[in-house]
């Protein structure tokens, strides 16, 4: 979510970076200070965070810097974060955020002993006791010009594919017959593309957010920090993720295609519970030129991808559509792309003033734009069209606006870091590798040659290798400028 919404669960949870920070100040200094026992506190809930196994698979851990965490975008800001205070600060800031969301969730995720093990008596006091470690840590690591590069340096994503696996599969060879069904795949899913069922058709259910739109001439640009990173406060982006959330029709042939509210239950991944339809959200960024453009992120949980025949490699539990809208300066929707939740089926729908550039090889996964996105009236919300069964994406359309249809209820999607279980604690819904349990497809017996470990398993966000052949993740900051350009609008300067 927003900056100045995390930064507001700084104070308020008092969680402020918990992990334990390998110092940037010379060895033997402070041993006995404040610093030196936030390095003592901290280093014992890393191990009890792991001896658990509640380490969060989101955003990534910086080696040597361990109570900050760095996603895509941020990483993409490493250079121009020494160029001045400011942005170092505001660096800094996000940098702390990122761990402060993992860090409520694994603590939330401990169980009742680990806070004792701690000297801490319970979640609550455990945190009180850190809150001041984050602040700290950065205060002394700023004073240090040597480890402010350092942790230039360091702060870098890995991305998720294996060069051993891809070696062990002789990528090199493999990958042609693995483009060449990528092809075929990408074909069939362009002659199912659809023009807008009505909005009653038999065999359709229609839901919409409970939510309000966007009234006509109300954008107001949205206030930035020192790098350029889009800050709205709690309820600015509440609104901002209101005013956009899509309708939905999806094809309705059984159970499985009954979106729902994830949580816990007695088997090895987690349930969807169709009875509460959820539509959870998050804002992410993208970079474009010298501007960060936002992106409303609605993601869609099913039960199942049931199979369609006894050797169906693709099926198996749970199964998740995500939905990224970017915007443009004035508040315009500029792209439409997504994914399912395990990475695949990564499309494309550019507004009339973004341009597909051309590949940079005949034969690479670039980008699938089987149409554009359509023209909205102001406070007009986009509608979705899923196929049953597989949850494909099949078509887009403006929204008539009509009232009927199944309500879906807006949450924020960080809630799965920590669900509740059956037994009273909590649970992340993945795995420290950002894959959620249970959730393993066939297709890994065949696709491992790619480099991307269980294909076709649900994922984290910040976890989605998108493509087979070449390599894409679907949080890219660069990833729309390196694939589209916008054309020059009428009446433009």
């Amino acid at each position: 979510m927003a900056r100045k919404l995390l930064s507001s669960r700084l104070l308020a949870t008092a969680v402020a970076v918990l992990a334990g920070c390998a110092s940037p100040q010379p060895r033997g200094a402070d041993e006995g200070g404040p610093v030196a026992a936030c390095q003592r506190l901290l280093q014992q809930l890393d191990e009890q965070t792991d001896a658990h196994a509640v380490r969060d698979g989101g955003a990534t851990r910086i080696p040597g810097f361990s109570f900050l965490r760095v996603d895509r975008l941020l990483a993409s800001f490493r250079d121009e974060a020494l160029q001045d205070a400011a942005r170092w600060q505001a660096w800094g800031e996000r940098l702390l955020e990122q761990d402060l969301v993992a860090r409520t969730a694994e603590i939330r995720n401990l169980p009742p002993a680990a806070p004792e093990a701690l000297g801490a008596a319970g979640r609550a006091a455990l945190q009180a006791r850190v809150s001041s470690c984050g602040p700290r840590l950065w205060q002394t690591l700023s004073a240090d010009e040597t480890a402010r590069r350092r942790l230039r340096d360091a702060a870098v994503v890995p991305d998720d594919y294996s060069a051993v696996l891809r070696t062990l599969g002789l990528y090199p060879l493999s990958q042609w017959p693995f483009f060449a069904g990528v092809e075929r795949e990408l074909r069939h899913w362009q002659s199912r593309w659809m023009t807008s069922p009505p909005p009653q058709a038999p065999g359709w259910v229609r839901y919409r957010p409970d939510a309000e739109t966007v009234p006509s001439g109300s954008w107001r640009p949205l206030p930035v920090d020192a790098l350029g990173i889009p800050a709205p406060d709690a309820e600015a982006a509440r609104r901002l993720l209101q005013a956009y959330a899509p309708v939905l029709h999806i094809e309705t042939r059984s159970e499985a295609d009954r979106p729902g509210r994830l949580r816990w239950g007695e088997g090895p991944a987690p349930e969807v519970r169709t009875g509460q339809p959820v539509l959870y959200q998050r804002i992410a960024y993208t970079r474009y030129g010298d501007r960060v453009l936002p992106q409303l992120v609605y993601s869609l949980w099913f039960p199942e991808r049931p199979p369609r025949h006894g050797l169906d490699l693709l099926a198996g539990r749970v199964d998740a559509v995500v939905l990224r809208l970017t915007l443009d300066e004035r508040g315009r929707p500029l792209m439409l792309d997504s994914i399912h939740g395990c990475g695949c089926y990564h499309l494309f729908l550019p507004a009339p003033t973004m341009a597909l550039r051309p590949p940079p090889s005949a034969r690479t996964e670039w980008a699938f734009v089987p149409a554009s996105l359509p023209r909205l009236a102001p406070g007009q919300r986009l509608r979705v069209h899923l196929s049953a069964s597989d949850h494909q994406l099949i078509g887009v359309a403006a929204d008539e606006g009509v009232a009927e249809g199944e309500v879906l209820r807006l949450e924020d999607e960080d809630q799965l870091r920590s669900l509740p279980t059956p037994a009273g604690g909590h649970r992340s819904a993945f795995w420290s590798n950002g894959i959620m349990p249970g959730t393993e497809r066939g297709e890994r017996a065949l696709f491992w040659p790619m480099g991307i470990e269980s294909p076709g398993a649900m994922r984290q966000w910040g976890r989605h290798p998108t493509a087979f052949v070449g390599r894409r993740h679907f949080d890219d900051p660069r990833l729309l400028e390196q694939r589209f350009h916008r054309r020059q609008e009428a009446g433009a300067p």
